[in-house]
């Protein structure tokens, strides 16, 4: 498996200094895929597992802005086919939205439990590298039903940015409270409609200084008919 240089595979890796008992390098690697500590940034919420799931199938009522990692080391490519190396892969999220400072290296021990954890739930020999569609030119979407939008929200949104209006419950404090936030977005974005603004975070994330610290969501990942739902809810 392509992991940037070839894995060395590791046993055990000690704890913290304090004695105590060595762990397992997949258990060690499932503990940092559950942990936002995994980087080193204080502003940081996200762990691998806020936006993955691990099992065959996302859960039901679940929708991630990534593909689930069921047999993630299996795939030829990740990110589209943009990414060939999986470490590379998994730094695009560690840079990009985990906000670490310098990239993880193949022989950074962190790197090496990673590896094992996602190992042992790719069980197959070979897997498909998986579509991830990103829309180039944002335009509006036709609005759907509000009632589906209202399970868009909670599937999608509700984990990291709270209940609706409110916040409550929201993974951080950085996350926007919606719709509410648009009340800001004449200032911010003068002269673009507010459902446009909406739709350029949720297509292309953090990046063009648009999105804070969100990930993209692909069209595999988010319907154009589930976004337009998603804005009738939002009022938008």
């Amino acid at each position: 498996m392509k992991w940037g240089v070839a894995v060395l595979l590791v046993g055990v890796l000690s704890g913290c200094d304090g004695g105590e008992e060595p762990v397992a390098a997949a258990d060690f690697g499932e503990q940092l895929f559950q942990d936002a500590r995994l980087s080193e940034s204080t502003f940081n919420r996200f762990s691998c597992a806020t936006c993955h799931a691990t099992t065959p199938q996302a859960p039901a009522g679940r929708i991630d802005s990534g593909y689930t990692l069921h047999n993630v080391t299996a795939r030829p490519s990740w990110w589209g086919g943009y990414e060939t190396h999986l470490l590379d892969a998994v730094n695009f999220c560690y840079v990009n939205f985990m906000r670490g400072v310098t990239k993880l290296e193949p022989e950074d021990p962190r790197s090496r439990a990673l590896y094992e954890y996602l190992a042992s739930i790719s069980p197959d020999a070979q897997a498909p590298a998986l579509p991830f569609t990103v829309v180039k030119d944002i335009d509006d979407v036709p609005r759907g039903d509000t009632a589906r939008g209202e399970a868009v929200y909670r599937a999608a949104c509700q984990n990291c940015h709270g209940a609706t209006h409110t916040g409550e419950g929201r993974l951080t404090e950085l996350a926007s409270v919606l719709p509410e936030v648009t009340q800001d977005y004449d200032r911010l974005f003068p002269g673009i409609p507010h459902a446009r603004v909406v739709i350029e975070k949720v297509r292309h994330g953090q990046f063009f200084g648009v999105g804070g610290n969100m990930p993209p969501y692909s069209t595999e990942a988010l319907s154009d008919a589930d976004l337009g739902a998603l804005l009738m809810y939002l009022g938008l």
